[in-house]
């Protein structure tokens, strides 16, 4: 799932004609990059939300066979609620879960969080990045990574990426309507099976203006 849903103010004047998802970034939608990601993973079956400005999402994706358009334009849904809608869509047991507007260098991170998923005892699996590997991110860190890999809150910790798998079976006897994916972090962090693992190359978050100039600068340093 890509998580497109926002209330289009951050970015400004940049969002007044359209929403966060298609401003481009190096020539591309920041959902193209997003897409992109998941099916050079070998992902096939892709939801989208949207909220602001929620039908130029549904058009840019109109033709898309394998992608799906998840409408919260009545009703944001926030992180948690918006993948928990998307579940009966995507029918799987596991979820993947991309924020829409991050940019990314080096290996595919969809494949990078693939390759260490282990459902035997993990719940969820977020791929991180060192705070010095994270182009444009505004304050700390989220989570601090122990030797097993095992995620505990700390903001002078790693920073999460916005790639993750998450088990569908934490959103069980999850609120109806909007809550936070910081609930089903704290679920998984409870029982112990909430991790991490590191991407090897750089990350920019283009949630804000001047992400966009960091992240096309991260791109072209890359080429």
């Amino acid at each position: 799932m890509i998580l497109a849903a926002g209330f289009g103010t951050r970015m400004g004047a940049l969002t007044m004609d359209r929403p966060k998802p298609l401003i481009a970034v190096n020539g591309s939608a920041l959902l193209d990059h997003a897409i992109e990601a998941l099916r050079g993973a070998g992902v096939t079956r892709i939801v989208v939300n949207g909220h602001y400005k929620a039908e130029q999402i549904k058009a840019h994706i109109a033709g898309m066979p394998d992608v799906t358009f998840s409408d919260e334009s009545s009703e944001i849904l926030d992180s948690g609620g918006g993948v928990k809608a998307a579940i009966p869509l995507l029918r799987a047991d596991a979820l993947v879960t991309l924020n829409a507007d991050a940019v990314f260098t080096g290996p595919n991170p969809i494949e990078t969080i693939l390759k260490h998923w282990a459902p035997e005892h993990m719940d969820a699996l977020t791929l991180m990045v060192p705070q010095a590997h994270a182009v444009g991110r505004k304050g700390g860190g989220d989570f601090a990574m122990d030797e097993t890999g095992r995620l505990s809150w700390n903001a002078s910790g790693a920073v999460y990426s916005g790639a993750q798998i998450l088990k569908a079976s934490l959103f069980e006897n999850t609120p109806q309507g909007p809550f936070s994916l910081h609930e089903i972090w704290n679920k998984a962090m409870a029982a112990g099976r909430m991790f991490g693992t590191m991407h090897s190359g750089r990350w920019a978050d283009v949630g804000h203006p001047e992400g966009i100039a960091l992240a096309e600068a991260m791109l072209h340093e890359e080429l």
